[in-house]
């Protein structure tokens, strides 16, 4: 595309970042600080312009991947930290004034999640925050698909083993709560 019109060429890539700048904001923002994700998301689109003719046609998740890029050579010990913390400060009181159970059950979760490797989390936010297919997180993580769906599997294991009682003396029927399969589960 280098010798197309640069007037198509600039339409091209304005439609690309209508069509993909909230999905890559909020992917940036559950993995940097808020005051970082709009310098990263400005730096993936930077990228992205430069090297407009290696961006293919499901750009998406190759967005994904350079964001993915950027963060880690930004950041690559803080990321090992920090990586894809639940952030449920940023949810509202308001939205679950009367929901103890449901309180309890955000607390496990979180416990849970935060128990998990920052590997495992990743894996998981991909398709349950994200969104993206199995092949478009295994295209974000640079691996074979068939590599993520088994990586898939094993930190979903891990995160139901987290949220199972851990022995005779903890809670058993009395758990306000099972994990169900949700949608996001199954790839």
């Amino acid at each position: 595309m280098s010798g197309a019109d640069p007037r198509a060429r600039e339409e091209r890539f304005r439609s690309l970042h209508r069509g993909t700048y909230a999905d890559l904001l909020r992917f940036v923002e559950r993995r940097v600080p808020v005051s970082e994700a709009e310098d990263v998301v400005s730096a993936v689109f930077l990228t992205a312009w430069r090297r407009f003719d290696e961006v293919p046609a499901d750009a998406r998740p190759w967005l994904f991947a350079v964001a993915r890029n950027l963060m880690a050579n930004r950041a690559r010990s803080w990321l090992r930290r920090r990586a894809l913390d639940v952030r449920l400060e940023s949810l509202e009181a308001g939205e679950h004034a009367d929901d103890s159970a449901g309180a309890a059950v955000r607390i496990d979760l979180e416990r849970a999640w935060r128990a998990m490797t920052a590997a495992d989390r990743e894996v998981l936010a991909l398709i349950a925050f994200d969104g993206l297919t199995a092949e478009q997180a295994a295209t974000v993580l640079g691996c074979r698909r068939s590599t993520f769906a088994m990586r898939l599997s094993r930190a979903r294991a891990r995160l139901q083993a987290a949220l199972e009682p851990a022995g005779p003396h903890t809670r058993s029927s009395s758990r306000p709560h099972a994990l169900k399969e949700q949608s996001w589960t199954r790839s």
